[in-house]
């Protein structure tokens, strides 16, 4: 087990809209939530350069978005984008991650920026050639999409997919998703190369999958993870416990100033507390011998720390891709070119 800490310095700030009926005055904000010293927990990460486009790097297609109807929940569909890297050959398997509130984590003004964070990473041979798949919740056509301001809570069929530790989501990304890639791209069938991931809800979605379906998946990256009594998810650690140990590397984020358990009376539900039961689930991991890192900082629910150290988590995950230590290897100690590009020298 490795312990990974980082703190960014900076300033953030959190913009909301509301819609109110025109008979209805605007109600008063509510308090901000500061740490016990009055401080903004989430004041102190933002993005790094690795998050944010970089001039000469070159940049990925993302595609979509796209639809795909769902079998294991009928009746709803699942929109999703494809970023395919300026390095993609389609005569070489490419690696494979998946993360879910596809929308949150491509929005351009977004807390993870992911496409950007594959760009410069694959660029510099930090992470090898990979697929990046953004897949929102399930929604039926009437349903709205969700935005960074309603991620499908309230409007979609967020909660059962995401919260619930059976295998119906599994099999959205396993036999309805993956099928379509595998058609479209060549995407390697190695466990070993396919990622999975997501913040709060679908974070603990993400490791779901991989717990279903090891044979799928052997990364999952987890943001705030939702391992609380939401459907039952504070289970886990008990679960790991007794199960065999499946063949699962994690990185785990989470903060001090996450969701804590107080209820609206000021009754405190343990199996509600989102800090203590990522603490849990990386203690457990750890005693049965997982590949598991993870890191705590200060930060409230949402991504503002999870996407600042996003690039570096993904380092972690993809530490172990092929390298060349032969000197005199050219291609290797050049920055990862397009294929085109390469062809044209």
């Amino acid at each position: 087990m490795k312990f990974f800490f980082m703190r960014t310095a900076g300033a953030a700030m959190l913009l909301s809209g509301f819609a109110f009926a025109q008979s209805a005055p605007p109600a008063a904000p509510p308090p901000a939530q500061l740490t016990p010293d009055g401080q903004n927990p989430d004041g102190y990460y933002k993005l790094g350069p690795d998050s944010l486009p970089m001039e000469g790097v070159p940049k990925g297609e993302l595609k979509g978005p796209f639809v795909i109807k769902s079998q294991a929940y009928p009746g709803t569909q699942h929109t999703y984008w494809v970023y395919v890297p300026a390095q993609y050959d389609p005569a070489v398997p490419a690696s494979l991650m998946i993360l879910q509130d596809g929308q949150a984590m491509i929005a351009p003004e977004g807390d993870v920026r992911a496409q950007n964070v594959l760009d410069n990473l694959i660029w510099r041979r930090e992470l090898p050639v990979m697929i990046g798949v953004f897949i929102d919740p399930g929604r039926t056509p009437e349903q709205p999409e969700p935005n960074l301001h309603e991620w499908g809570d309230r409007t979609t069929n967020r909660p059962t997919e995401y919260n619930s530790l059976d295998d119906k989501y599994a099999r959205v990304i396993v036999d309805e998703l993956m099928p379509v890639l595998y058609k479209e791209y060549n995407i390697s069938k190695d466990p070993d190369q396919h990622g999975i991931g997501g913040a709060s809800s679908g974070a603990i979605a993400a490791f779901t999958v991989a717990w279903q379906r090891p044979d799928q998946f052997h990364k999952v990256l987890s943001i705030v993870g939702s391992f609380v009594d939401l459907r039952g998810g504070n289970a886990y650690p008990d679960i790991i416990r007794k199960s065999d140990r499946k063949p699962i590397r994690i990185f785990l984020q989470d903060g001090r100033n996450d969701n804590r358990g107080m209820g609206r009376g000021g009754q405190y539900n343990q199996a509600r507390d989102w800090f203590y039961q990522n603490v849990q689930m990386m203690r457990a991991l750890t005693d049965k011998g997982y590949d598991v890192n993870y890191a705590f900082g200060m930060n409230k629910h949402g991504q503002k720390m999870g996407g600042a150290i996003f690039p570096d988590m993904m380092r972690w995950l993809w530490r172990d891709h092929a390298v060349s230590t032969d000197p005199n290897n050219k291609t290797e100690r050049s920055f990862d070119e397009p294929a085109k590009t390469q062809a044209a020298k």
